[in-house]
């Protein structure tokens, strides 16, 4: 369930598309292959939209896939992605086989990628909007640090001065997405301090 998330009694509405394993997409020009981080991402979204009224509309989907490429190998990364997350999604589901991920395969506690790895790391996302008249909408958001690790540190320190400067009266009790709770204030933080860009695309 998509709205999963949302406050209670906001939890239905329009049926949410969901990944396909693979697929190609027209808007973006490129294979894709299921997102990792989809399942809470969409979540988060549909929550940011119901606690805001739904400024978003009512009618609102949104999902997320990784890009693969365009080319003649953009189809086989596809499956070859969609492959090995559903390979690794099969192996934790059962004790012997996540012993063996757990030994093997998976990074021991404290582990991590070093800190010129951190450095060099990056991000690069393109999201793409289509109104209801049929109009396409595109934006880009680039991070230029490790997003698991360097820029994801910078955008919590980043959120957490921002919250401590919003006013009490604008943000009560219960659960707040970044987007509901600090909107373009936070996005402005991001941008003047911790290597994130915001563009529309042509």
């Amino acid at each position: 369930m998509l709205g999963a998330l949302n406050p209670q009694g906001q939890r239905q509405g329009v049926r949410q598309p969901g990944s396909p394993p693979v697929a190609y997409d027209n808007d973006a020009k490129s294979w894709t292959a299921p997102f990792i981080m989809a399942a809470i991402n969409t979540r988060v979204v549909q929550r940011s939209n119901a606690v805001m009224n739904y400024a978003y509309g009512r009618d609102f989907k949104y999902d997320g896939a990784m890009m693969t490429g365009g080319g003649v190998l953009g189809s086989p990364a596809a499956l070859a992605v969609t492959g090995a997350m559903g390979a690794f999604g099969l192996a934790a589901a059962f004790a012997p086989t996540r012993a063996l991920l757990n030994r093997y395969v998976l990074p021991k506690p404290g582990e991590g990628p070093t800190p010129a790895q951190r450095e060099s790391g990056n991000f690069d996302l393109l999201f793409i909007g289509t109104a209801f008249d049929g109009r396409v909408f595109k934006a880009r958001v680039t991070g230029d640090r490790d997003p698991g690790y360097g820029s994801t540190a910078k955008m919590i320190s980043e959120a957490a001065i921002c919250l401590s400067e919003t006013e009490r009266g604008k943000v009560g009790g219960g659960f707040w997405t970044p987007a509901s709770a600090m909107g373009q204030r936070l996005i402005s933080r991001l941008v003047e301090n911790a290597g994130l860009t915001f563009a529309m695309v042509e």
